[in-house]
């Protein structure tokens, strides 16, 4: 396993609002996607579309760091690429979540045990939907931007299968999505992906899916945070439907 750590975002309100509880957003890749979801965050409160709400990216500690074979080994729940044992590691790092990460940040911080989210981009995005297959309990929603469904021969819709035939339920909320202008072969998996779960029709699962038109593998991934987010939080939004502000 890497050298896991973890960088915190509190809100605004965290140190005034001394009795407040707040749902936390996991990210993977912090190196990359705390600062993201950290841009966002402002926008979606002041809208009122989503709640006050904790950020833990979850990254690697150190310098000068190769974050790509650190997130392979990570992130990927099935071994892939050369060397095959530098990879396929997501088990062993799910459970680290599990057992210190999550328990860290709701010991020491106004965390709402009740409304966790997990969200991750790529390979991040197959990580987050392996979490929900693999503990469904665990978290209360989930953001997936453009998932590496691909990854060993579509090893996720075997996964999914299993889980289905076990008679297995999800009770949460699910965000997908895939860029417009990605490639082919790379789309196709999470179209397929897309349509497995909507199939399985699983009463208590609020799924939505968007192809995110135009965009590329990277640039699509803040329209997804954002409006993944936004869907997430639906249920906790201070506000709907249109503004009433200038």
């Amino acid at each position: 396993m890497g050298a896991n750590t973890s960088c915190t975002g509190l809100p605004d309100s965290y140190g005034t609002d001394t009795e407040k509880r707040y749902p936390v957003v996991y990210v993977t890749d912090a190196y990359w996607d705390f600062e993201k979801m950290m841009g966002i965050r402002g926008s979606l409160v002041y809208d009122k579309v989503a709640p006050e709400f904790i950020v833990v990216g979850l990254g690697y500690a150190g310098n000068n760091l190769n974050f790509g074979d650190l997130r392979r080994l990570e992130l990927s729940p099935i071994p892939f690429g050369e060397p095959a044992e530098s990879s396929g590691k997501a088990a062993e790092f799910l459970q680290l979540i599990k057992s210190q990460i999550i328990p860290f940040v709701e010991t020491n911080y106004r965390a709402d045990p009740n409304f966790r989210v997990m969200s991750g981009a790529s390979l991040g995005g197959l990580f987050t939907l392996f979490t929900m297959y693999t503990e469904p309990e665990l978290f209360n929603g989930y953001i997936a931007a453009t998932p590496a469904v691909s990854i060993g021969s579509e090893w996720l819709l075997d996964y999914e299968d299993a889980f289905a035939k076990a008679g297995k339920q999800l009770d949460a909320r699910l965000y997908m999505t895939v860029g417009g202008n990605e490639s082919p072969d790379f789309m196709s998996s999470i179209l397929r992906m897309n349509a497995r779960i909507a199939s399985r029709k699983h009463p208590h699962l609020a799924h939505d899916f968007r192809v995110i038109d135009g965009e590329r593998h990277a640039g699509m991934q803040f329209e997804s945070y954002v409006r993944g987010l936004r869907f997430i939080f639906a249920p906790l939004a201070p506000e709907t439907g249109p503004s009433t502000a200038p």
